[in-house]
């Protein structure tokens, strides 16, 4: 069996090991607080404690999530010949109601729609994968089928 590679680009790929920084850098603090907590005596009916070790156990199990997904990451770079991929910026126009949109087509982790980030795994990102400017394509998702018209790529 050939081992899954999670697609992200340089940029999905450095927000995840910044983020690993930061909780590395908080995990001191935390073994501190647990151990203030378990000092205070009983740890039967000790919230405090229970509290900074559940805190603790979060940040530990979010530090090895984060390690596996670059452990499994394979960097894309943009491409540049035009065909739409991972990295790419497109400007579309959905053809049912005129509306122009612009996306950036990014790995599933990295996903954030309000800054304009979807990704290759959605509807609209599987339809535009491997699609040059100029095309009219049909894009079908649980809700409805629609099309759009992929005015730039960059």
């Amino acid at each position: 069996m050939e081992p899954y590679f999670n697609k992200m680009t340089q940029n999905g790929y450095d927000q995840i090991a910044a983020e690993i920084a930061q909780l590395q850098q908080e995990k001191p603090h935390r073994i501190k607080v647990l151990q203030a907590a378990r000092a205070l005596g009983d740890l039967s009916e000790n919230a405090e404690y229970s509290s900074a070790k559940h805190d603790l156990r979060h940040l530990e199990s979010r530090l090895r999530y984060l390690n596996k997904q670059l452990q499994y990451a394979q960097i894309i770079a943009p491409k540049t010949d035009g065909t739409i991929d991972i990295g790419n910026t497109v400007t579309l126009k959905f053809l049912d109601d005129h509306d122009q949109v612009t996306y950036q087509l990014v790995g599933k982790e990295e996903v954030d729609v309000t800054a304009g980030k979807i990704s290759t795994a959605s509807p609209l990102g599987q339809a535009l994968r491997g699609q040059k400017a100029a095309a009219v394509i049909t894009v079908t998702s649980p809700e409805a089928t629609y099309q759009v018209k992929i005015l730039t790529v960059a």
